[in-house]
């Protein structure tokens, strides 16, 4: 029964180009929310410093692991095995 079956190879194409854009936006939101919590900081109420700068990681982190995830997903193949 088995035979009958068609064997695949997973094969991955996926290289750092494909994902450095992605890593370089992430990296500039978060510098851009570093500088929003320093010019908070200054301010009368620096907790606000500190819930801003933990709001950007909380809500950015996810949609930049679904992107990563779906790329990746994106460059995954099945290549059937020739059978000898």
């Amino acid at each position: 029964m088995e035979q009958d079956l068609p064997k695949y190879r997973m094969v991955c194409t996926l290289s750092f180009g494909d994902i450095y854009g992605q890593i370089i936006v992430w990296l500039i939101v978060i510098f851009l929310s570093l500088a929003s919590a320093l010019a908070l900081a200054s301010s009368t109420r620096p907790v606000y410093a500190l819930a801003t700068v933990g709001l950007v990681l909380v809500l950015s982190l996810p949609f930049l692991l679904f992107s990563f995830v779906t790329t990746l997903f994106n460059h995954l193949d099945f290549v059937p095995v020739e059978s000898d």
